[in-house]
Protein backbone atom coordinates (compact mmCIF):
# COMPACT_ATOMS: atom_id res chain seq x y z
CA UNK A 1 0.00 0.00 0.00
CA UNK A 2 1.51 3.34 -0.76
CA UNK A 3 1.27 6.24 0.93
CA UNK A 4 -1.34 8.12 -0.71
CA UNK A 5 -3.59 4.68 -0.07
CA UNK A 6 -2.70 4.86 3.56
CA UNK A 7 -3.84 8.40 3.94
CA UNK A 8 -7.18 7.42 2.24
CA UNK A 9 -7.75 4.73 4.09
CA UNK A 10 -6.79 6.87 7.85
CA UNK A 11 -9.91 8.58 9.66
CA UNK A 12 -10.34 9.71 12.96
CA UNK A 13 -11.06 6.30 15.68
CA UNK A 14 -14.03 7.26 17.59
CA UNK A 15 -13.64 3.49 19.56
CA UNK A 16 -10.49 1.81 20.50
CA UNK A 17 -9.89 -2.10 21.04
CA UNK A 18 -8.82 -1.73 24.71
CA UNK A 19 -6.56 -4.66 23.94
CA UNK A 20 -4.74 -3.37 21.39
CA UNK A 21 -1.22 -2.01 22.02
CA UNK A 22 1.60 0.07 20.09
CA UNK A 23 5.04 -1.89 20.27
CA UNK A 24 7.75 0.29 21.95
CA UNK A 25 9.38 0.29 19.22
CA UNK A 26 6.59 1.99 17.40
CA UNK A 27 6.49 4.19 20.33
CA UNK A 28 10.31 5.03 20.16
CA UNK A 29 9.71 6.01 16.28
CA UNK A 30 6.93 8.24 16.96
CA UNK A 31 8.81 10.37 19.68
CA UNK A 32 11.72 10.77 17.35
CA UNK A 33 9.32 11.26 14.56
CA UNK A 34 8.26 14.27 16.52
CA UNK A 35 11.16 15.60 17.53
CA UNK A 36 12.41 16.44 13.55
CA UNK A 37 8.78 17.91 13.16
CA UNK A 38 9.58 21.32 11.45
CA UNK A 39 8.75 24.72 12.78
CA UNK A 40 9.42 28.26 11.95
CA UNK A 41 13.00 29.26 12.25
CA UNK A 42 13.63 25.70 13.92
CA UNK A 43 11.50 27.29 17.04
CA UNK A 44 10.37 24.33 18.26
CA UNK A 45 8.42 25.78 20.88
CA UNK A 46 6.62 22.49 22.17
CA UNK A 47 6.99 19.26 24.51
CA UNK A 48 5.02 16.09 24.11
CA UNK A 49 4.36 14.03 26.64
CA UNK A 50 3.57 10.43 25.93
CA UNK A 51 1.17 9.29 28.79
CA UNK A 52 1.98 5.84 30.10
CA UNK A 53 0.91 5.73 33.80
CA UNK A 54 -2.48 4.34 33.76
CA UNK A 55 -3.25 6.51 37.41
CA UNK A 56 -2.61 9.71 34.93
CA UNK A 57 -4.44 8.32 31.83
CA UNK A 58 -7.08 7.61 34.27
CA UNK A 59 -7.14 11.52 35.59
CA UNK A 60 -6.80 12.76 32.22
CA UNK A 61 -9.72 10.84 30.79
CA UNK A 62 -11.86 12.71 33.52
CA UNK A 63 -11.10 15.94 32.00
CA UNK A 64 -11.24 14.86 28.13
CA UNK A 65 -15.56 15.33 27.93
CA UNK A 66 -16.67 13.03 25.32
CA UNK A 67 -13.35 11.21 24.95
CA UNK A 68 -12.65 10.04 28.09
CA UNK A 69 -13.67 6.19 26.40
CA UNK A 70 -11.15 6.99 23.56
CA UNK A 71 -8.53 8.01 25.94
CA UNK A 72 -8.97 5.09 28.34
CA UNK A 73 -9.37 2.29 25.70
CA UNK A 74 -6.20 3.47 23.73
CA UNK A 75 -2.78 2.24 23.72
CA UNK A 76 -1.08 6.05 24.57
CA UNK A 77 -2.06 9.46 25.15
CA UNK A 78 0.18 11.96 23.82
CA UNK A 79 -0.63 15.69 25.15
CA UNK A 80 0.87 18.52 22.66
CA UNK A 81 1.62 21.45 24.92
CA UNK A 82 3.45 24.85 23.82
CA UNK A 83 6.05 26.84 25.79
CA UNK A 84 4.18 29.51 28.13
CA UNK A 85 6.53 31.97 29.25
CA UNK A 86 8.05 34.01 26.19
CA UNK A 87 11.04 34.58 28.34
CA UNK A 88 11.82 31.42 28.41
CA UNK A 89 11.16 30.79 24.63
CA UNK A 90 13.47 33.69 23.90
CA UNK A 91 16.35 32.24 26.21
CA UNK A 92 15.58 28.73 24.34
CA UNK A 93 16.25 30.07 20.68
CA UNK A 94 18.45 32.28 22.04
CA UNK A 95 20.77 29.29 23.71
CA UNK A 96 20.09 27.03 20.56
CA UNK A 97 19.73 29.13 17.17
CA UNK A 98 21.67 30.91 14.86
CA UNK A 99 21.71 34.28 15.03
CA UNK A 100 19.80 34.78 11.76
CA UNK A 101 16.97 33.57 13.07
CA UNK A 102 17.10 34.88 16.34
CA UNK A 103 17.39 38.22 14.40
CA UNK A 104 14.30 36.81 12.46
CA UNK A 105 12.26 37.02 15.44
CA UNK A 106 13.31 39.72 17.21
CA UNK A 107 12.13 41.80 13.65
CA UNK A 108 9.38 39.85 12.09
CA UNK A 109 7.69 38.47 15.07
CA UNK A 110 8.09 40.35 18.60
CA UNK A 111 6.99 43.81 17.06
CA UNK A 112 3.75 42.24 16.70
CA UNK A 113 3.26 41.66 20.57
CA UNK A 114 2.56 38.88 23.20
CA UNK A 115 -1.14 37.60 21.58
CA UNK A 116 0.16 37.34 18.29
CA UNK A 117 4.08 35.59 19.47
CA UNK A 118 1.41 33.14 21.29
CA UNK A 119 -0.56 32.52 18.63
CA UNK A 120 2.52 32.04 16.88
CA UNK A 121 3.87 29.77 19.05
CA UNK A 122 0.77 27.73 18.64
CA UNK A 123 0.78 27.24 15.02
CA UNK A 124 4.42 25.10 15.47
CA UNK A 125 2.33 22.64 17.73
CA UNK A 126 -0.27 22.16 15.14
CA UNK A 127 2.71 21.52 12.79
CA UNK A 128 4.08 19.00 14.85
CA UNK A 129 0.24 17.31 14.45
CA UNK A 130 0.35 16.59 11.07
CA UNK A 131 3.65 15.13 11.37
CA UNK A 132 2.18 12.44 13.67
CA UNK A 133 -0.84 11.98 12.09
CA UNK A 134 0.88 11.31 8.81
CA UNK A 135 3.67 9.04 10.23
CA UNK A 136 0.88 7.08 12.09
CA UNK A 137 -1.14 6.56 9.00
CA UNK A 138 1.89 5.26 7.20
CA UNK A 139 2.64 3.02 9.96
CA UNK A 140 -0.71 1.38 10.51
CA UNK A 141 -1.37 2.86 14.14
CA UNK A 142 -5.19 4.51 14.57
CA UNK A 143 -5.46 7.82 15.98
CA UNK A 144 -7.68 10.65 17.37
CA UNK A 145 -6.46 14.14 17.69
CA UNK A 146 -8.84 15.96 20.13
CA UNK A 147 -8.91 19.68 21.26
CA UNK A 148 -11.97 18.21 23.51
CA UNK A 149 -10.33 18.20 26.40
CA UNK A 150 -9.90 20.52 29.28
CA UNK A 151 -6.67 21.75 29.09
CA UNK A 152 -6.23 23.98 32.51
CA UNK A 153 -7.13 20.92 33.84
CA UNK A 154 -4.23 19.07 32.37
CA UNK A 155 -1.66 21.14 33.20
CA UNK A 156 -3.24 20.74 36.63
CA UNK A 157 -2.37 16.88 36.36
CA UNK A 158 0.77 17.19 34.62
CA UNK A 159 2.58 19.94 36.28
CA UNK A 160 4.95 20.73 33.57
CA UNK A 161 5.56 24.20 34.76
CA UNK A 162 7.19 26.04 31.90
CA UNK A 163 4.60 24.73 29.29
CA UNK A 164 0.55 24.66 28.56
CA UNK A 165 -1.70 22.02 27.10
CA UNK A 166 -3.48 22.94 23.43
CA UNK A 167 -4.25 19.60 22.19
CA UNK A 168 -3.82 15.73 22.68
CA UNK A 169 -3.72 12.45 20.54
CA UNK A 170 -4.98 9.24 20.91
CA UNK A 171 -3.12 5.84 19.69
CA UNK A 172 -3.81 2.30 19.76
CA UNK A 173 -6.03 -0.07 17.29
CA UNK A 174 -9.38 0.60 16.27
CA UNK A 175 -12.25 -1.56 17.64
CA UNK A 176 -13.76 -3.65 14.77
CA UNK A 177 -17.01 -1.94 15.43
CA UNK A 178 -16.08 1.59 15.60
CA UNK A 179 -18.91 3.19 13.23
CA UNK A 180 -16.48 6.15 12.05
CA UNK A 181 -14.36 3.66 9.91
CA UNK A 182 -14.48 4.61 6.08
CA UNK A 183 -15.90 1.11 5.50
CA UNK A 184 -18.86 1.84 7.19
CA UNK A 185 -18.66 5.64 7.01
CA UNK A 186 -16.96 6.75 3.61
CA UNK A 187 -14.91 9.53 3.80
CA UNK A 188 -16.10 12.68 2.62
CA UNK A 189 -13.94 15.45 1.64
CA UNK A 190 -14.77 18.78 -0.49
CA UNK A 191 -14.11 18.20 -4.43
CA UNK A 192 -10.55 18.57 -4.90
CA UNK A 193 -10.92 20.95 -7.66
CA UNK A 194 -12.30 23.39 -4.64
CA UNK A 195 -9.59 23.02 -2.57
CA UNK A 196 -6.64 23.14 -5.12
CA UNK A 197 -6.12 25.61 -7.07
CA UNK A 198 -3.31 25.99 -9.50
CA UNK A 199 -2.08 29.54 -10.54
Amino acid sequence: MNFLEKMQSRYTVKKYNPHGTISTEQVEQLKEILNLSPSSINSQPWNFIFVNTPEIKEQLAEASYFNKEKILDSSHLIVFQVIKNLADFEKQIEENLPEGAVTYYRNMVKPKGETEIKAWLGHQVYLSLGVLLSACADMGIDSTPMEGIETDKYDDILKNEKYETLFAVTIGEKSESDANQPKLNPKKRLEPKKVILEV
